[in-house]
């Protein structure tokens, strides 16, 4: 990809005169070039000059390491990059380049590595460099700048937009956004800070970390199709829907990239259904969202090796969850004969591939004392299991819920166990009550910020309807008439954030919120009732 055709310089070098100090002074703004001139050093701590400059006039001073003059003006400006420029601002409205960034071209290659000590040669090469600090930090950095990181520096200078390059150069725009998110990450860019933020009413007494106010990804869960090789006894939608045509599916990622763009948040898609793999475009699908750079995700059902293969040659899915509602004879009374084992075999494949798999078990009164046994079985099997509570919702009224008292003391078991088995993760908002009581950190919850029905979190349905939580129905809009933001910002998505009035001055209301489905299962008011299994 010859994307360094994009770029031209945009930050002239500042050559800022060495003021007269002591001879150890100088020796710390030109620590390589002193220890290679040793007593020779060609300036004295009297002069107010520029070793490079001075170098430059007198070539025959560096006719044995015709580098120096170079070296010399990397280390200058390594030494006044802390009095160059202005300190970032403390509010960013949109990305921008690092005011503490400057950007050299040297007729040298290797010197940034000579500068870190590293025993080579320097090579005559022309290349640019960069020296840098990254906001909240004084260690000044210095590296030769890649390709990628002239792209990103290019696309901000310019207000180039992504899927605009992305045409350009022939490469996906997945690829571009890539070397702005690496640049970021160095610190060469400051990207704006989420603008999906939890509202302001929400209290901060024991949940005061700024990071569970507001998100930094946004996660569409895609039930992209109702086909289904099973028929769960708690099934939450057995409806048929019409499933969207491919150029549908496409305008529903364009939509969704035009949101986590405007809203500085990276995105996530979860594809799910029935079984998403089942869609008879799945793999096309697949590959749009990853060319769009989003994170990838799958709920479904254990699927043959050829599709793994498949899906993992566009790329591996951040991980694949399957379920399992108990030991063999339970769990297959609920999703089918065989599927226990199938899921087991299944997870052996997902390793095989090297992708992250995870098991999750819908918790009832008739499965809650299997869920340990469950646990040790696939201590060695699976990366992650976890559990949720029934949302007696669709079939699922058929099924009984653990009583109130006894998850109580389900929760206690749970968190103790998992102490000594690397694979049980907490997921229930509610595990976090049990936590405050016993002094235990908290955690992030069911969506990572507590409840995310239509805060960092979204449900997608074949025929358009989007959902604040798929567990239950909780409409906010359709796909199909407005975009993504509008629904967002309608009042319907407004109340799923904010919650059961009753939780609203709960001191964890950040993490919690409890489980708007289970509440709705009981019949209950969602905008007023807490959580019926809370005991805070």
């Amino acid at each position: 990809m010859a994307i360094g055709c994009f770029f031209s310089p945009f930050i002239p070098p500042a050559a800022v005169a060495v003021r007269a100090a002591p001879m150890d002074l100088i020796q710390s703004i030109y620590p390589i070039c002193s220890r290679i001139f040793g007593s020779n050093f060609p300036i004295t701590a009297d002069e107010q000059r520029d070793l490079s400059l001075y170098l430059a006039d007198h070539p025959e001073l560096i006719s044995s390491h015709p580098f120096l003059a170079d070296l010399a003006k990397l280390e200058e400006m390594i030494h006044n990059l802390p009095t160059v420029g202005v300190p970032p601002p403390s509010k960013v409205n949109s990305r921008m380049i690092n005011p503490k960034l400057l950007l050299i071209e040297l007729g040298w290659r290797g010197l940034p590595d000579l500068l870190k000590g590293r025993k080579m040669t320097p090579r005559p090469e022309r290349c640019y460099v960069l020296v840098w600090q990254k906001p909240g930090e004084e260690i000044v950095r210095c590296a030769e700048a890649s390709s990628y990181d002239l792209l990103a520096l290019k696309l901000v200078e310019e207000e180039i937009d992504s899927r605009d390059a992305a045409c350009q150069a022939g490469v996906t725009v997945g690829q571009i956004d890539d070397a702005l998110y690496l640049a970021e990450q160095k610190g060469l860019l400051i990207d704006p800070p989420s603008r999906i933020v939890r509202p302001s009413e929400f209290k901060r007494e024991l949940v005061n970390d700024p990071k569970y106010f507001t998100t930094p990804t946004f996660t569409l869960q895609w039930h992209i199709t109702q086909s289904c090789d099973l028929h769960c006894r708690h099934c939450y939608d057995r409806s048929e829907m019409q499933d969207m045509e491919p150029d549908q599916c496409i305008r529903v990622l364009d939509d969704l990239y035009v949101f986590c763009r405007q809203h500085h948040v990276f995105t996530q898609v979860t594809f799910t259904g029935g079984n998403p793999l089942l869609y008879p475009h799945f793999n096309r699908i697949y590959l749009e969202a990853v060319d769009r750079g989003f994170i990838t995700a799958i709920l479904g059902n254990p699927m043959p090796e050829k599709r793994i293969k498949e899906m993992c040659a566009i790329r591996k899915p951040e991980f694949y969850q399957v379920s399992l509602e108990g030991l063999r004879e339970h769990n297959d009374f609920i999703r089918g004969r065989g599927h226990f084992d199938r899921v087991l075999e299944f997870l052996e494949v997902l390793r095989d591939h090297g992708v992250y798999s995870m098991v999750m078990l819908t918790l009832t009164r008739a499965n809650m004392d299997q869920v340990f046994d469950v646990a040790e079985l696939l201590r060695d099997k699976v990366d992650l299991f976890t559990f949720n509570r029934l949302a007696m919702v669709g079939e699922g009224t058929a099924l009984e819920s653990v009583s109130f008292k006894a998850y109580r003391g389900l929760v206690g078991k749970y968190i103790e166990a998992a102490k000594n088995n690397p694979c049980m993760r907490p997921k229930d908002n509610l595990i976090n009550l049990y936590r405050l009581e016993a002094g235990q950190p908290l955690f992030g919850g069911c969506a990572g910020r507590g409840c995310g029905a239509a805060f960092n979190f979204a449900a997608l349905l074949p025929s358009g309807e989007v959902h604040a939580c798929r567990k239950f129905p909780s409409l906010i809009g359709n796909i199909n008439t407005h975009t993504l933001d509008e629904i967002y910002y309608g009042e319907r998505a407004a109340q799923y954030r904010s919650g059961p009035a009753e939780c609203s001055q709960c001191s964890i209301r950040p993490i919690c919120g409890g489980c708007l489905a289970v509440a709705h299962g009981f019949g209950l008011d969602i905008f007023k009732d807490k959580d019926p299994y809370c005991w805070y």
